[in-house]
């Protein structure tokens, strides 16, 4: 269920979402909710490559929160400079793990 939020924006953001509510022919809510979800997919993306690079997430753990396939997590990484850090032992222990969850989550 969809929730209200009120908040106070700067006049360059509300010219800007309006200018481009013009160019996409959407409503100020539609472009406002369209923008919140690619940040917050982006932020998603940054926060576990962070947490990948420093350790604190492993692999698996980094792919998921970033909702990013393990497939596609190396390219996520590569685009952010960052070494993969695993061995290929670590790495096939990562991926049987990760696949055991996608079946668990489907269930």
């Amino acid at each position: 269920m969809a929730k209200t939020i009120t908040t106070r924006l700067p006049e360059e953001y509300v010219l800007g979402i309006g200018e481009i509510a013009e160019i996409e022919n959407l409503d100020t809510s539609g472009v406002i909710r369209k923008l919140l979800a690619r940040a917050i997919e982006e932020w998603k993306k940054e926060y576990a490559v962070e947490k990948y690079k420093q350790g604190e997430f492993s692999f698996g753990q980094s792919a998921k929160f970033a909702n990013v396939s393990v497939w596609d997590f190396p390219l996520l990484l590569k685009e952010k400079k960052v070494p993969l850090n695993m061995d290929v032992e670590e790495f096939k222990e990562e991926l049987n793990t990760v696949q055991w969850l996608m079946k668990k989550k489907k269930r």
